[in-house]
């Protein structure tokens, strides 16, 4: 379902696109796309049980959709995107009609929250321009701004480029120690620099919860990974073999010195099958 008349020109404020949510198969919110533009006075009306309150939920980042996306405010700058974060904790909150100069305590703690994670450069950069890494960036720094206790990030490093991942791994160790980081992530030299003990799940079920050092020797994790003992491990068991992060594996030994190309496969003869 897609809401209303066409949204007025220019990028919107808020954007989603085809979210659903499912609850244990009863679906609350069924494929809604929404465009909301800037300035607007948006209502969601429906009887009870209709989803608005998930709908809700789902646009303020309470809930995961099941399926779809809620854009961020990309055509605000990464200062700009900052403040607001940080005006969500304020008593007035609910009082965005006012100008900007206002917010200048504000801005002052965003940029600061921004140079302390390496986006200093970028604040004045819309969001829409920002590289995929730096997005990522920006949406931990949007977390962070709401100053949790604990922060849950689900695979921060997936999509970006092996620099990018150098950067997401450096602002995730540089976070304040008394802040709690739980986080799904299959790069694993991304993980072992960022978190001294993990979980291994299997079928659901919770296989094993101790040190990455624990996690390594344990049979039954070796056991699911590599179907069998005796087998050489896989990254995650052999924590020991792998490079440090941000480097990289050595190649392999070349030809000699001297030596030519290899030699090409003669053709196959008359009659051979292909």
């Amino acid at each position: 379902m897609t809401a209303g008349p066409a949204p007025a020109a220019g990028p919107p404020a808020l954007a989603a696109d085809h979210l659903s949510r499912r609850f244990r198969g009863v679906t609350a919110v069924a494929d809604v796309s929404l465009r909301v533009a800037a300035g607007a006075r948006f209502g969601i009306i429906g009887p009870n049980g209709a989803g608005k309150t998930t709908l809700f939920n789902l646009l303020s980042g309470e809930l995961r959709p099941t399926t779809g996306s809620v854009a961020i405010f990309s055509d605000l700058t990464v200062l700009e995107n900052l403040t607001l974060a940080l005006h969500g904790l304020s008593r007035t909150k609910l009082s965005l009609l006012r100008p900007w100069r206002s917010y200048r305590a504000m801005t002052a703690e965003a940029a600061g929250l921004a140079a302390s994670f390496g986006l200093a450069q970028r604040l004045a950069a819309p969001a829409s321009e920002l590289s995929h890494g730096e997005v990522r960036e920006l949406e931990v720094l949007l977390a962070l701004a709401l100053k949790p206790r604990v922060l849950l990030l689900d695979e921060p490093a997936a999509g970006l480029s092996p620099a990018e991942r150098v950067d997401i791994q450096a602002l995730l160790t540089s976070l304040p120690a008394e802040l709690t980081l739980v986080m799904i992530e299959h790069d694993i030299d991304v993980l072992r620099g960022v978190v001294d003990s993990a979980a291994v799940l299997h079928l659901g079920s919770l296989v094993i919860q101790g040190s990455m050092r624990d996690i390594q020797n344990d049979e039954r994790v070796r056991e699911l990974y590599l179907g069998g003992a005796g087998a050489r491990a896989p990254a995650i068991l052999a924590l020991e073999d792998s490079p440090p992060p941000g480097t990289s594996p050595p190649e392999e030994p070349g030809p000699p010195r001297g030596a030519g190309p290899p030699a090409r496969p003669a053709p196959p003869e008359a009659g051979d099958g292909p």
